[in-house]
């Protein structure tokens, strides 16, 4: 038996159906509340978690550039700079389409678009996105992957590899992303149903409101009688009137006595926290932010949440999208994200300026790389390193025209 064979999975079907299956048997959300994609997202927070990182990868900039001989340019007339910048499908926009892509990937572990390729060359002219309900991913023993997908009619068609772009996220088998909703699902599960029973907390209380006791024993008709009237009467405001010795003792529980606001903010940060999502990102923070904390939290939030995802799908399409020549004539696909970094103009300014070689420093950026960062055009002669000023005379300045 040779390495190959030892690796080679066994002729079954390993498919998604399987995996999910495995996932969801025999554990389910704790809280009784059944845990899904569709009531996740009747989940303020998950939903917010999952918008907030599906703008942030759909609000900048997604084009292919061409590197060659030092320098980095659009890739204008490549097939695809205009699919995944301006209109992947014929009724999409570029961020709509990678918005609902996030929706998937985030929320399902995957991600699926058909790519529509026309030609001898199979350019891709379209990407058009497939619900992830709809596909079922099978490994073959060669370790190449199947796409299985149900139409709207019922029928059944299988796709190889090649025409499928697979967005994965996180992944145990390496060729198919974890249910996000099934592993956070007891945050989940528990913030579904803590919600519930803050509804029932405002409409009827936690519990039995209170006993109406009566001297002596009423017959079948006063018991209806005096059911029909407290229920007409005790959930009024105002005070209840009794008589014959009537006594009233409420049993109703307080949100405060039900720890029902402090349940629903630590809910909010688990379920940013299975998510990865900084809490204020989706309106929760506490007592003790200042303006300059809460920049800094914007910039993790980037860095830490946002960053990941851009370097997954520039790596995504730069594997399944270019051809290898593509690859070899420096084509690659590239997120803009410097608007999301930019400080004040006066910081800006003041980097630009040690980076063009202010005070006698060596300079590390040219003009046109700097006037690439604010979508400006390149300029002749921009792109030579300045040699810097005289680290004596700091009035002295270089010239930093951007």
């Amino acid at each position: 038996m040779s390495i190959w064979d030892w690796f080679r999975p066994k002729e079954e079907k390993i498919s998604s159906r399987d995996l999910l299956n495995d996932l969801l048997r025999g554990r389910e959300s704790r809280s009784g509340e059944p845990v899904t994609v569709k009531t996740a997202l009747d989940v303020t927070t998950v939903f917010d978690c999952v918008r907030v990182i599906a703008e942030g990868v759909s609000q900048v900039p997604f084009r292919v550039f061409q590197e060659a001989n030092g320098t980095r340019k659009p890739a204008r007339n490549h097939s695809l700079f205009d699919v995944l910048h301006r209109k992947p499908n014929t009724w999409q926009t570029s961020f709509e389409y990678r918005e609902t892509m996030m929706f998937h990937v985030l929320l399902t572990g995957n991600a699926y678009s058909f790519k529509n390729m026309v030609g001898s060359r199979r350019e891709i002219r379209e990407l058009i996105p497939i619900q992830p309900n709809k596909v079922e991913v099978v490994q073959l023993p060669d370790l190449t992957l199947n796409y299985i997908i149900t139409a709207q009619d019922g029928t059944r068609r299988t796709f190889p590899q090649d025409m499928i772009w697979h967005i994965k996220g996180p992944s145990w088998n390496s060729w198919l992303g974890l249910e996000a909703v099934t592993l956070a699902r007891e945050a989940i599960g528990l913030a579904i149903s803590t919600e519930a029973t803050q509804s029932d907390l405002h409409k009827n209380g936690v519990q039995t409101t209170g006993t109406y006791s009566v001297e002596g024993t009423l017959n079948n008709d006063q018991q209806k009688q005096l059911a029909k009237w407290v229920t007409e009467n005790f959930n009024k405001s105002g005070p209840l009137i009794l008589d014959r010795n009537a006594k009233w003792t409420s049993l109703q529980m307080s949100g405060v006595d039900a720890q029902h606001l402090e349940t629903r903010k630590l809910q909010i940060e688990e379920v940013c926290r299975a998510f990865r999502v900084m809490p204020i990102m989706v309106g929760h923070s506490d007592n003790t932010g200042t303006y300059a904390s809460a920049e800094q939290l914007f910039l993790a939030h980037v860095i830490h949440t946002l960053t990941p995802w851009y370097e997954r799908i520039e790596q995504s399409v730069n594997a399944n999208l270019l051809t290898d020549q593509d690859r070899k004539n420096g084509i690659f696909a590239k997120f803009t994200v410097q608007a999301l970094l930019r400080g004040a103009a006066k910081d800006r300014a003041e980097v630009f300026s040690r980076a063009l070689g202010s005070g006698g420093s060596p300079a590390w950026m040219t003009q046109n790389e700097i006037r690439a960062l604010e979508e400006m055009d390149s300029i002749e002669g921009g792109d030579t390193l300045s040699s810097g000023t005289n680290s004596g005379d700091d009035s002295a300045e270089p010239n930093t025209t951007v």
